[in-house]
């Protein structure tokens, strides 16, 4: 975050906490990259309502959505530096600062989302994981989703054959764009500012999100059909400082704790809710959904064996890895 912007942050924070009619005795600052009419903003604004409610108006938060204090990457580095107190985001652009949480990038783990939130909950799993955000400055407060991750191309792909140098947008994540090289596409990193125009103009073939990106981004409009892989979870992370969240009181920890607890269950809620209206709004445009058979899912996984093993080793802790492969502890 640029310092002007730190600065306009601080001094909103301030007029709040200074000005409130209730008195509050905090204003805290919760960013994230995505538009509010997302389950991603549902998360950042359920959380922010509920420990205003829990602390009856004591604490406060200010919501910044859609990029307006930085991109995925500089909300991760302020959050780190204790520039931003609180973050929502996707896990894929915290690998670069935390490598281990590459265990959330195993592709064709889960047949659906109840199985991974058995994992996700899971008391021992969530000890590990946090260890791994506290080892990099940072507190893990909730885990929620946007369902899976889709692909969205203007050929019909049926086999694996049909992925040969499919040219796909990926994020700058290593393990993302190994899994695409492993189906033999041929995958680009491309900023996501970008991604409409790339193919409106066909400089890219294809791209891969959950619905909830690929309606609030319109892809359907500049893509025939919807590829439905789902390779990937798309996780959601609400993150604190962990330098912050430790001078916290107890009563203040107990206060955010159970409001990120109740938020992460709101959006993990809303984010099934939404999947077969957003399926309706793509088909309703004129684009098709594509199902993949459970022998091309099989398929999928099989060529992505050698990342599973690249993962295992990047993990370094076994238990963690079979818990999150074989679905819990």
């Amino acid at each position: 975050m640029s310092r002007i912007t730190y600065l306009i942050v601080l001094v909103f924070s301030f007029l709040i906490s200074s000005c409130g009619s209730r008195g509050h005795k905090y204003a805290w600052v919760l960013a994230t990259a995505s538009p509010e009419n997302t389950v991603t903003g549902i998360f950042a604004n359920t959380f922010a309502e509920k420990v205003d409610e829990l602390s009856e108006g004591k604490l406060k938060l200010q919501v910044y959505h859609n990029a307006v204090l930085g991109g995925d990457v500089e909300l991760i580095e302020s959050c780190q530096s204790g520039d931003i107190p609180f973050v929502v985001q996707n896990t894929a652009p915290e690998v670069s600062y935390m490598p281990r949480l590459c265990l959330f990038d195993l592709p064709c783990v889960f047949e659906d989302m109840e199985q991974l939130h058995a994992v996700l909950d899971d008391t021992v799993f969530q000890h590990k994981i946090n260890s791994i955000y506290q080892d990099a400055g940072f507190h893990l407060l909730g885990l929620a989703d946007q369902h899976f991750r889709v692909m969205t191309c203007n050929v019909d792909l049926k086999s694996l054959d049909d992925f040969r140098g499919i040219k796909i947008r990926t994020m700058e994540n290593s393990f993302h764009i190994d899994f695409w090289n492993a189906l033999g596409a041929n995958p680009t990193p491309l900023a996501f500012s970008e991604l409409y125009v790339a193919l409106e103009q066909h400089t890219v073939d294809a791209q891969e999100n959950p619905y909830e990106v690929i309606c609030s981004n319109a892809f359907y409009e500049v893509q025939d059909y919807v590829i439905q892989t789902n390779h990937l979870p798309h996780l959601l992370a609400l993150v604190t400082n962990h330098h912050f969240y430790e001078k916290l009181s107890a009563e203040e920890r107990a206060i955010v704790d159970r409001a990120a607890s109740e938020a992460s269950a709101v959006a993990r809620a809303k984010a099934a809710e939404r999947v077969s209206a957003r399926m309706k709004e793509i088909e309703d445009y004129g684009c098709k959904l594509v199902p993949v058979s459970e022998e091309l899912h099989d398929e999928m996984k099989e060529r992505a064996s050698a990342l599973y093993e690249k993962i295992r080793n990047v993990v370094s802790d076994d238990e963690l890895f079979q818990a999150y492969v074989k679905g819990g502890l």
